[in-house]
């Protein structure tokens, strides 16, 4: 229910916006800003795809975000930003200080609350996707893609209908210029403000529940930051002849190179959590010892589906490729709970987990041994220095019985095919 309300919401909004953009800029203006828009989308969703290979979320997640960046969130912010100016108009007499006001106050507020909702509509209604610092990059990244993507075609298709009117064309047209700022210089713009909500919404998830107050202002925080920074972008042209390039030069430019590097660390520090969570699971008998190691590369892991590819085509390397996401949320899963940070759902998380793992083991075991005496000489895995939670009923993490064969631990084995 809950998800038909969405899709008819963005749906509808997707018609509103549509007759809207096409309305201010012609038919055949809105076609070429359509055309030009559209150029830089699949490289800002690859890169944001990228980024979350180390646990890949779901792509309706995806879909959602850029669907309400492009729908929902241009609509409000074309109606909002339009209703404000002109208020501020009729209130100062003065429509350059209103367009003034509206481009660096009204906008940045309107444009960043309304792309925020998607990520707090994935965080509270998919929180199991929602699990750190680049899942909320990812989503906050993706949304405002889409924002990005509305909001091209209009500049765009306006300044062709300017050049229309004008009869300028090539490099010295409205059209080439914004073409020049918009998609060539600036298309992270838009990703990089929301990312900073992002963030917020990421660190907020990976707090413990009972911290209400943290989980409310983080987010807030992050909302702020990516408001203040909108703002400085948007009022860079107020700062002189050359604040356009000052801004970009001194803000934008370390600000992009300093959130790619945080997202970077935060993937490679994923990595070494995968390493040292799936251990336990090693000793419980649920894992091979080489799967902890290969589960922890990049390169093992697509080594394995590589492998997986060359034994049994495409549906074995889908296979080895979900057995990595699920081994990942196990890994994050119990990450949390050492932590105290896991939900009252955790037993039955890891259950279900584990489950996805069993049910693939046929196919990805092999491809993951292969991949781990490629990358790395044989190490055997040492039982970690932490207890099993099943030991002290904690959760599922007890022996398989597969490892019967393995020293006997102080706790009765789990059997996934027992009702």
């Amino acid at each position: 229910m809950r998800y038909a309300a969405l899709s008819t919401l963005l749906a509808l909004s997707g018609l509103v916006i549509l007759a809207l953009v096409r309305e201010q800029t012609g038919t055949q203006g809105f076609l070429v800003g359509l055309g030009l828009a559209i150029l830089p989308v699949p490289l800002l969703i690859a890169t944001f795809r990228w980024l979350d290979r180390v646990e890949p979320g779901p792509w309706r997640n995806l879909l959602f975000s850029f669907a309400w960046g492009a729908c929902a969130a241009a609509l409000i912010a074309i109606i909002a930003n339009s209703f404000a100016t002109r208020w501020i108009a009729m209130a100062t007499a003065d429509p350059s200080s209103a367009d003034t006001l509206g481009a660096t106050v009204i906008a940045p507020v309107v444009e960043e609350i309304a792309k925020a909702a998607a990520v707090l509509l994935v965080f509270l209604f998919r929180r199991r996707d929602f699990t750190g610092i680049v899942d909320g990059v990812v989503i906050a990244g993706v949304t405002a893609t889409g924002f990005a993507f509305t909001e091209n075609i209009l500049y765009l298709g306006t300044a062709f209908g300017t050049d229309q009117l004008s009869g300028d064309s090539g490099i010295a047209s409205v059209t080439a210029a914004t073409f020049f700022v918009r998609i060539v210089m600036s298309p992270f713009a838009h990703p990089l403000f929301t990312v900073l909500t992002g963030i917020g919404f990421g660190i907020a998830a990976l707090s413990a529940e009972r911290h209400h107050v943290r989980r409310v202002v983080l987010p807030l925080s992050g909302l702020l930051l990516a408001m203040g920074m909108h703002a400085m972008w948007n009022g860079s042209s107020t700062f002189g002849e050359y604040g356009f390039f000052a801004v970009y030069a001194v803000f934008m430019v370390p600000a992009f190179g300093l959130l790619t590097w945080l997202v970077i660390w935060t993937r490679q520090r994923e990595l070494r959590t995968v390493r040292e969570e799936l251990p336990a699971y090693v000793a419980a008998g649920w894992l091979t010892p080489a799967e902890p190691y290969a589960l922890g590369s990049m390169r093992a892991r697509r080594l394995a589906r590589e492998y997986a590819v060359r034994r049994g085509g495409k549906p074995a390397a889908r296979a080895v490729s979900e057995y990595e996401s699920y081994a990942t949320s196990l890994a994050f899963l119990r990450h949390r709970g050492r932590r105290g940070r896991a939900g009252a759902d955790f037993v039955v998380r890891e259950r279900e987990l584990l489950h996805e793992l069993w049910w693939r083991r046929e196919v990805a075991r092999p491809a993951l041994d292969h991949a781990a005496r490629m990358t790395a000489p044989p190490v055997a895995v040492a039982a970690p220095p932490w207890p099993v939670y099943g030991a002290y009923g904690y959760g599922y993490s007890h022996p398989h019985p597969a490892a019967a064969t393995r020293q006997a631990m102080p706790y009765p084995a789990y059997n996934p095919y027992r009702s």
